[in-house]
Order: C-alpha cells, then structure tokens, then sequence
C-alpha cells in the first residue's frame, strides 16, 4: 500500500510540474490554477501523513 501512496505523490508533483507549464504558456491564469494547486497541497498533506502512519505500522 505505501508503493501505491508514494506514486500517488509523484503523480501529484507532476501535476504541479503541468499546471506550472499552463500558467507559463498563458494557456491558464494564475487565478485558475490557484484553487487547483491548493487541493494537490491538501492531497499531498494528507499522503505524506498515511505514508508515515504506514512506516510506523511496520516496525
């Protein structure tokens, strides 16, 4: 299980690589990206927390 949340983080992290691309290409504002980015930090906060509770189970 904590293989499938540590590529869940990395498909995240690559999202923010795109929508950083969009908002430079002009194809998106920054204001459309804004509430976007917000929902991959929350995602992110709450992987990185079950991918230490996993660790922790563990040993």
């Amino acid at each position: 299980m904590q293989n499938k949340i540590e590529g869940s983080l990395q498909e995240i992290e690559e999202t923010g690589y795109w929508l950083e691309l969009l908002v430079g290409s002009g194809t998106l504002s920054e204001n459309q990206v804004v509430p976007i980015a917000k929902e991959a930090d929350e995602l992110t906060a709450m992987l990185v927390a079950s991918v230490r509770t996993a660790k922790r189970r563990r040993s």
